[in-house]
């Protein structure tokens, strides 16, 4: 089928075909989903299981060890980790790559029966259990609610009018808050006034609990009705509580309120907390629907509180942590900006090598084809993000390779004499089925990424099928669309040489420096060996890393107290952090959060989990300062002013990816065993200068208070273990004694000493206790023969149901993987106890895995790539050519990575795969070339130098187009790895595939050329 005349024939279906790309493509485009990156799927969910008062070792063996055994029968399992600690249990379900965002909710039910299936074999005072499936869930808006001179109520007034108006905005999918606190109705005795009186707080506790609880008194029949029977006497208001009467030890009644202070109030201590600048407010996350458009949504969001300032307080203000629609915004017109740069840079590039008319025709086919892609991409569901912008930039040179292809063809016979319309239908009968072989085959070399199942494949899918899509695309275009315009607009030039159209000083020198390679080829392919084993070597002095960090103008500066510290003490240390630093030149605002990390405002962000003696400050900074400069100025003034916390900043990272990018996990039974070795390795990364946040993930053990019973005693007195708890409990802390029913609240009302008793330790020396046998109070010491003071293990964590302990560590600066080859010889040095293991995860493990989810499929689609190969020539020999060449990029990638300083992480991994793709199509259009001219009745000699002499100018353009194209991305701090990898492996390999092909192709059909 003559493609190319059914094209030109029909002129006008052609031209309003391209037409409609055109609109459609503008009109796609207009309403895809924006994102600043690619969304992945976060396959993990928490189990949260209360028990209070268990220690840390109790909820391991008592709760979470039959939770994780139930889960563990889950065929949908990954990994299962668990983190016990003093009252509760923290279970993470991480499941299997292979299962995506549709078929994650089944498996959370699933999970949710299993935990369900485990509630019977808890222990008595165990809370239900919660599965929270939705910890991925990215809150794009994140804002915190602050006011001088307001209380925390009339805040939280105002943050429920936003909460409630900005959930009906278009787009929102959830709207949540953070650092919100509940209240709690407090009743404080003064423990002499109750001894006094003989009255025992277990009958204050039991008379609250029977008058406040909701009772059923019955119907009774009256006539054709039957009516409800409803009892008065329960608490409609606070200060009805204060009228309850009780009986003391002299049959004496008194009310409670001439006995205890009763009120209202927030549950203390506050956990966690939000400060704005400062300030302590509110948080405020909101989050997209899926598929919505986060930039939509943050104009509308933007709209709507527009709208609600008329009810905002004068003094109330919202400040803003992460909004990001304009992040999206701002990152979106940036990557537009590259794109009609690298557009220019092509077309320039065409226009210089190949004159106006050819740049503008292949310009024009480009922007045709960049068009249609969005119509096939919009129902495919790919945003518009940092990765699938990057990969129309990527495949911008690869683009053009085709239609240059056709017009160089077309641009040749015209030149020869040859009619427009034959000239067209010529080259694209020639050319049609091996571009479209090489096509695929640069498509495949994608491919890999484009079906990896793991967080890091998801999360650069969308390179993969952009370039697919826009690949077949160009392909389609450069067979119908090229051969049309070629015909309207190209011209030849009547002074020409038309029985010699490669004369060119350029091609004349080409030609013989060919021709000595061919005339001297065993020196040739040494020569080029020798070169490729140097660069061989010179790839080991590479660095190496996962995925960049972000130039996102906010960093983190994480805060870790002693394990175990008062979150009131956490919050000071880190508002004197946050004042030391406010000041910095560079600085603009500075969110802190408290007791846990904060809501996930980006997808790359990883929440801290609860811990008191945890704080982070979110520190932005403006858009014209150097980064790094302040990281490296804040991460110095810190360690100068507090040098005994444990702090460190961290930029955020672009990628998935964490925190901890050293990390040694030991696996063991003991737990004093596990904690000595984590802290030999903590020893030896402390050692190293290059080390930063050295840290222990069991922390530091705490101290306990150990109140020794007296046995004999207490048995005698009728006093039960329990009963001594309650009583340290409401003598310290305060303990739950029931609920408060106040509309649809359920407010829990909390018995407990005064302050200035519950301020006192010593006061423990002169606690009563109520004693059923003698019928008063006695002094707890009768019961209580001593207090201990003992250390414990406040967190214990598991793998797969194995104690483990991890070691976590991060570089001061350069690359992670620098700081492992120093300390991992001198970690894996250590002497293990029988039973125990050392595995390494953090940086290494991530690479390891992304890398191991891409060597699963990349052999399948090397092997298709190889069979495409042998279908298009029919040869076993060719293909074996085409191949040795592939290898030549290492030359250029080690040269590339080491004058730029570079690192080889995951995306230089990803450009070193497609640079396969590249150069195997254009070593297929060197050798069609060689076989067209054999089978014209070439010589061997004169159809290998005549073919790279007439291939030389559209691989030369397709490679320069490519690299050249590249630039913009140079400067993107994701890309510019990837950036440098193509530019140098494709021009390097290019250049010596126009030499090697050339030369390899003459060996091997030397002795038998009538084969070709």
């Amino acid at each position: 089928m003559d493609i190319a005349a059914i094209s030109i024939r029909n002129k006008t279906v052609t031209l309003v075909m391209t037409a409609i790309m055109l609109l459609g493509g503008y009109v796609s485009y207009s309403g895809m989903s924006r994102l600043e990156d690619p969304e992945f799927t976060i396959k993990e969910a928490l189990v949260i299981t209360p028990y209070p008062g268990a220690t840390a070792r109790e909820v391991e063996e008592e709760v979470s060890d039959a939770i994780e055994t139930r889960i563990q029968e889950m065929g949908q399992l990954d990994q299962v980790r668990s983190k016990s600690e003093r009252g509760l249990s923290t279970i993470t379900v991480q499941i299997k790559d292979n299962f995506d965002k549709e078929t994650l909710p089944q498996v959370w039910d699933e999970l949710r029966r299993k935990v369900n299936d485990a509630a019977p074999e808890l222990p008595p005072g165990v809370g239900e259990s919660i599965v929270v499936d939705d910890y991925g869930d990215v809150y794009g808006a994140f804002f915190v609610i602050t006011g001088d001179g307001y209380t925390y109520s009339e805040l939280k007034d105002y943050t429920d009018l936003l909460r409630r108006e900005l959930l009906l905005v278009d787009d929102v999918g959830k709207v949540t808050t953070y650092g919100e606190r509940e209240e709690a109705i407090y009743i404080e005795f003064s423990r002499d006034q109750l001894a006094n009186l003989s009255i025992s707080t277990s009958s204050i506790l039991a008379a609250l609990s029977a008058k406040n609880t909701v009772v059923d008194a019955g119907r009774v029949r009256v006539g054709d009705e039957y009516i409800a029977i409803w009892p008065t006497g329960a608490f409609d208001t606070v200060s009805s509580l204060g009228g309850l009467l009780l009986s003391g030890g002299s049959d004496k009644q008194f009310f409670l309120r001439d006995i205890a202070t009763v009120r209202r109030d927030y549950i203390e201590p506050h956990d966690p907390m939000i400060f704005y600048n400062g300030r302590p407010g509110i948080g405020l996350g909101i989050s997209t629907v899926s598929g919505g458009n986060v930039v939509d949504m943050g104009r509308a969001l933007e709209q709507r509180m527009a709208e609600l300032e008329q009810d905002r307080p004068i003094g109330i203000e919202v400040g803003v942590v992460s909004l990001q629609s304009d992040s999206v915004t701002t990152a979106i017109s940036g990557f537009i900006e590259s794109l009609v740069q690298a557009v220019s840079i092509v077309v320039v590039v065409l226009f210089l090598f190949m004159g106006l008319r050819s740049a503008l025709i292949i310009g024009g086919i480009l922007v045709v084809t960049i068009a249609g892609s969005f119509i096939f991409l919009d129902p495919m569901g790919v945003a518009l993000e940092r990765i699938s912008l990057g990969a129309l930039i990527i495949a911008l040179g690869m683009l053009v390779d085709n239609a240059i292809v056709v017009v160089d063809g077309m641009l040749v016979r015209m030149n020869r004499g040859v009619a427009p319309d034959v000239a067209a239908s010529e080259t694209v009968n020639q050319s049609m089925w091996p571009l479209l072989g090489a096509t695929i085959i640069a498509i495949l070399a994608f491919a890999a990424i484009g079906t990896s199942q793991d967080s890091t494949g998801e999360f650069c899918r969308s390179l993969f099928q952009v370039v697919m899509v826009s690949l077949l695309l160009s392909w389609v275009t450069a067979i119908t669309v090229t051969p049309l315009l070629g015909v309207m607009f190209l011209k030849t030039d009547d002074k020409s040489d038309k029985s010699e159209p490669f004369s060119g000083g350029f091609y004349n020198a080409y030609r013989g420096l060919l021709t000595t390679c061919l005339d001297n080829r065993l020196v040739t392919i040494v020569a080029v060996v020798g070169v490729f084993f140097v660069a061989i070597f010179a790839f080991t002095k590479v660095d190496q890393n996962f995925f960049p960090a972000s130039t996102r103008p906010q960093f983190m500066v994480d805060i870790w107290m002693p394990q175990g510290t008062h979150i009131d003490d956490t919050a000071a240390q880190a508002s004197a952090i946050a004042t030391l630093i406010e000041n910095e030149p560079g600085i603009d605002s500075i969110t802190t959060v408290v007791g846990q990390g904060a809501l996930r405002f980006i997808l790359t962000y990883s929440t801290e989990k609860s811990n008191t003696g945890y704080a982070q400050l979110l520190v932005d900074i403006d858009d014209d300062v150097d980064l790094d400069q302040v990281v490296g100025r804040v991460d110095s003034l810190i360690a100068e002013a507090y040098p005994s916390v444990h702090s460190s900043t961290y930029k955020f990272e672009v990628g998935p990816g964490a925190k901890g990018k050293i990390e040694a996990r030991f696996l063991g039974s003991d737990p004093a065993v596990l904690r000595q070795l984590a802290n030999q390795a903590r020893g030896i990364l402390l050692a190293d200068s290059g080390a930063k946040a050295v840290r222990s993930s069991w922390r530091q053990q705490v101290k306990t208070i150990r109140p020794v019973i007296a046995e004999e005693q207490a048995n005698l007195n009728g006093i039960s273990r329990g009963d001594i708890a309650d009583v340290l409990a409401q003598a310290f802390s305060g303990k739950t004694v029931g609920l408060f029913r106040e509309d649809d609240l359920l407010i829990p009302i909390v018995a407990r000493a005064q302050s200035a008793e519950r301020m006192d330790p010593a006061s423990v020396e002169s606690l009563q206790i109520w004693s059923p046998v003698a019928n008063r109070m006695i002094p707890l010491r009768q019961v209580v023969s001593r207090f201990d003071v003992a250390f414990e293990n406040e967190i214990i964590e598991r793998q797969d149901r194995k104690r483990v302990v991890s070691v976590y560590a991060d570089p001061r600066k350069g690359y992670a993987t620098e700081l492992l080859l120093r300390v991992q010889p001198k970690i894996e040095a250590m002497v293990l106890p029988e039973g125990y293991v050392l595995e390494w995860g953090g940086e290494f493990e991530d690479t390891a895995d992304a890398n191991g989810s891409l060597a699963e499929s990349i052999p399948t689609f090397v092997a298709l790539m190889v069979l495409i190969t042998i279908v298009l020539f029919n040869s076993l020999r060719i293909p074996l050519i085409i191949w040795l060449c592939v290898p030549l990029a290492v030359i250029g990638v080690s040269f590339g990575l080491l004058s730029t300083k570079q690192s080889f992480g995951f995306m230089a991994l990803l450009g070193f795969l497609s640079l396969s793709g590249m150069l195997i199509k254009n070593a297929i259009v060197l050798i069609d070339e060689i076989k067209e001219n054999r089978a014209n009745g070439a010589p061997l000699r004169q159809a290998v130098v005549d073919s790279g002499v007439s291939r030389l100018r559209p691989v030369a353009m397709a490679a320069l187009t490519t690299a050249l194209g590249m630039i913009p991305l140079i400067f993107d701090a994701f890309f510019v790895s990837m950036a440098v990898t193509i530019i140098g492996g494709l021009i390097f390999a290019t250049l010596l595939t126009m030499f090697m092909v050339p030369v390899l192709f003459e060996s091997f059909f030397i002795r038998d050329a009538d084969l070709v």
